[in-house]
């Protein structure tokens, strides 16, 4: 009997970690296919659009563009070179965990972009940079909605900001950290390109955060409020706090059709992060239960919000 018990729940057990594999395997080809099809929109806007019209942008790319200015290199290479030092000061100063995050895109996109210069396209007939300014926004703006979206990071200067915030500025909001980062990369574009192509530039990041905001969550708030309803709260919750910095509350409750105790966590943050909350969650209870609502203001100093004191 127990011989009969033994073998059926091994059978059991087996059939839960096939059925685990192959719904992650056709998880992660989803992924793929989404972000394979995000880098050939971003890599179009940078070959076919960016670079043909003279401009830059902020980011890694606005980077690339400036030493492409003083070293005849083409940009995918110099892109891969930035996005290997980028991975390489995460895995010094982050560690391993943030790393996974970043690897796919990093040999990924820089790989796009290879194909893409040989192809040698252009989307507009005459220059105009104007134009180019926009669609280039709009297209890499829908990159990193894509690339959010499904939970994931490039080597970009996202990557960087985390760094600095860890070991300068622990108390600063990442968005902030990522602006001041943006605006020093557009400042020194304006230095090598021009005071115009510069505020081209600024277009250009303006539409990039609209439009890929717009594809994480239509046309929603900046701000969303998180309930989450889980019997694993605690690795959500300092997942929460120790890696997205963002405070959390919680209170127990009771599910009146289960008759179970379980912990309710609340909190408020931006679409991307909430997106990467869900991510999260996918991976330690499936089962939770989440909702998620649009906030129009927020109003706490301290906390990354608006100040209360002020208008």
């Amino acid at each position: 009997m127990k011989d009969k018990l033994g073998l059926a729940w091994g059978k059991m057990k087996a059939w839960k970690e096939n059925t685990f594999t192959k719904k992650a395997v056709k998880d992660f080809s989803l992924d793929f296919v989404i972000l394979l099809i995000a880098c050939c929109v971003s890599a179009f806007s940078i070959v076919g659009v960016l670079i043909p019209n003279g401009l830059t942008s902020g980011g890694i790319t606005g980077i690339a563009r400036i030493i492409q200015k003083f070293v005849e290199v083409d940009f995918s290479i110099l892109y891969y070179g930035l996005s290997i030092i980028v991975v390489v000061l995460v895995a010094v100063f982050l560690g391993w965990k943030e790393v996974k995050k970043i690897l796919l895109l990093s040999i990924m996109y820089p790989a796009v972009l290879f194909i893409f210069e040989q192809l040698n396209i252009e989307l507009l007939e005459d220059k105009d940079i104007l134009l180019a300014a926009v669609f280039c926004g709009v297209f890499t703006g829908i990159y990193i909605g894509l690339v959010f979206w499904r939970g994931y990071a490039s080597a970009g200067t996202d990557a960087i900001a985390k760094i600095v915030r860890k070991r300068m500025a622990p108390g600063m909001g990442l968005s902030k950290i990522l602006l001041c980062i943006d605006a020093i990369i557009i400042l020194g574009s304006a230095l090598v390109y021009g005071r115009n192509i510069a505020l081209y530039a600024l277009i250009t990041q303006v539409i990039i955060t609209k439009t890929s905001e717009i594809i994480m969550y239509g046309f929603e708030s900046k701000v969303v409020q998180l309930s989450i309803i889980t019997m694993k709260y605690e690795e959500i919750r300092d997942y929460i706090i120790k890696d997205l910095n963002r405070g959390v509350s919680s209170v127990e409750i009771k599910g009146e059709y289960t008759d179970r105790c379980m912990r309710q966590l609340t909190l408020l943050c931006s679409p991307r992060e909430s997106v990467q909350v869900k991510k999260q969650l996918a991976s330690i209870d499936p089962h939770a239960f989440v909702t998620v609502t649009r906030v129009e203001t927020v109003w706490g100093a301290g906390r990354g919000f608006s100040d209360i004191d002020k208008d």
